[in-house]
């Protein structure tokens, strides 16, 4: 049994997978539905889950609209035999759908886009998780930080502090101001906000290691590539299991890190969109968690095997192994698959297409492409800017450092390569510094950028050719 003063793990690796369940059989903690308060785009679905591997499957079952239905939905619904009520309810979430929206002020804003928004969506995501977690660890919840001001702007140019109050009925009213009057929107949103959900997770049930609450910081991204989620692409089609764009994108994290040392030690990575019905049209979604603490590490995932060996630890060897050459003096040459932004250098760009060939994928949402080498999808995900943040990355590192991998500063490899370091004691990118002389959001950008990976081997052999490859 932990103390009061220590965080019991299991709980704070659920917390967001609590939350994205849409309703299980028995309540006992006031909390709201991440699928739910991030609708999947306008269906209502029915509850329901998977275990394996401790991974969690939940069918997302908003009770507001999200993305607007597309025409060709519609008359999809419509051929369907969808309830003529139902479809005017679809039809009703444009209106409503643009009233969850807001461009961010200067200052909050990512220098990476012309426009950023955010969504009430965003900002109710990140107060339940505060509310939430202060809930369960008194106190905790001061040290919560996250991508969104929970400052809103109704269009009649009232400015609203979103939180959770203390009752459904509080919060109902002080949405009703966000939402200019929309009682019913605003009813169902409390709802969800304060409704009862029950946790089971057997993989978590195993973990058995508590953490200080003294030593604990949170960084949240309520809804990382917010920009997609508004777009609401669902029939975008995948580059070997990579999606460029649309909502499969979309992740919520939360990380826990050291106050003190700054690393990383606990992330949740939700991907609400994973898998999406072609009859119902409703989502499936999936959450992976990861613990590094001390020496001990736990992850929801299976124990990974990297592609072209037959070696499932970490630091095997290089994966696709290409032969060259014939006979016994056939040598081996390194086939590496990375996933970057489009929004790369050019430089890198081209030096990465050299290497990986067709093996050098594309994706939005910086949440997505961590989770893309956590899932195996690609080796390395490499962003040399500073458009990404600390809400951004702690979550997935934590889960990359359970399996044995990392996220370290780009700029700093390079520098530590060319002096001839070896690339697999470099140091891990901390949150608990800002930026010297920054203001805003970019006071806790990753202003080296990042790299992320899996195996020290791989990324110590991929960067030893990406780095000969570049003059800057």
């Amino acid at each position: 049994m932990s103390s009061p003063e220590r965080v019991n793990v299991a709980f704070m690796a659920s917390e967001e997978d609590r939350l994205s369940q849409s309703g299980m059989a028995k309540g006992h903690r006031p909390a709201a539905s991440l699928n739910l308060i991030l609708p999947s785009p306008g269906h209502w679905g029915a509850p329901g889950r998977s275990q394996q591997h401790g991974q969690r499957e939940a069918v997302a079952t908003p009770l507001v609209p999200a993305t607007p239905r597309r025409p060709w939905q519609l008359a999809y619904l419509e051929r369907k035999g969808t309830p003529t009520s139902q479809i005017e309810q679809h039809k009703l979430e444009e209106s409503l759908f643009q009233l969850l929206i807001e461009e961010k002020k200067e200052g909050e804003k990512n220098k990476k886009f012309v426009t950023d928004f955010k969504t009430l969506t965003d900002v109710l995501v990140q107060e339940v998780i505060k509310h939430d977690i202060g809930k369960k660890f008194p106190g905790l919840e001061k040290n919560i930080d996250g991508e969104e001001s929970n400052e809103f702007t109704n269009e009649l140019g009232e400015k609203v502090i979103v939180k959770v109050c203390p009752t459904e009925q509080e919060t109902a009213v002080l949405l009703s101001v966000v939402l200019d009057g929309n009682e019913a929107a605003s009813r169902a949103l409390a709802k969800v906000v304060h409704q009862d959900i029950a946790f089971e997770d057997p993989a978590l049930d195993k973990v058995d290691v508590d953490i200080p609450q003294s030593i604990m910081g949170i960084w949240v991204d309520p809804i990382d590539s917010t920009y997609q989620y508004i777009k609401g692409l669902s029939d975008v089609k995948p580059h070997h299991g990579i999606f460029p764009t649309g909502l499969q994108c979309v992740t919520i994290l939360i990380g826990v890190y050291d106050i003190n040392t700054g690393l990383p030690l606990m992330g949740v990575v939700n991907q609400p969109f994973t898998t999406q019905d072609p009859n119902t049209l409703s989502w499936k979604g999936q959450c992976y968690w990861g613990i590094s603490y001390l020496n001990a590490n736990f992850h929801s995932l299976p124990q990974p095997t990297f592609p072209g060996t037959n070696d499932n630890k970490p630091n095997g060897d290089c994966p696709k192994m290409l032969g060259k050459g014939s006979g016994d003096m056939q040598t081996k040459v390194h086939r590496f698959s990375v996933v970057t932004s489009t929004g790369e250098a050019e430089e890198i760009r081209t030096a990465l297409s050299d290497i990986c060939k067709e093996s050098l994928y594309f994706a939005a949402g910086a949440g997505y492409k961590s989770l893309c080498v956590i899932l195996g999808l690609a080796d390395v995900y490499i962003f040399s800017d500073d458009t990404t943040f600390k809400w951004d990355s702690c979550a997935p590192h934590a889960v990359l450092m359970s399996l044995g991998g990392g996220m370290v500063d780009w700029k700093t490899c390079v520098a530590k390569i060319r002096q001839g370091q070896n690339a697999q004691n470099l140091p891990q990118v901390l949150y608990n510094v800002e930026v010297e002389g920054a203001t805003g959001a970019d006071r806790w950008a990753n202003k080296g950028g990042i790299v992320a990976y899996r195996s020290k081997k791989h990324l110590e052999d991929l960067l030893n050719l990406l780095v000969r490859k570049l003059t800057v």
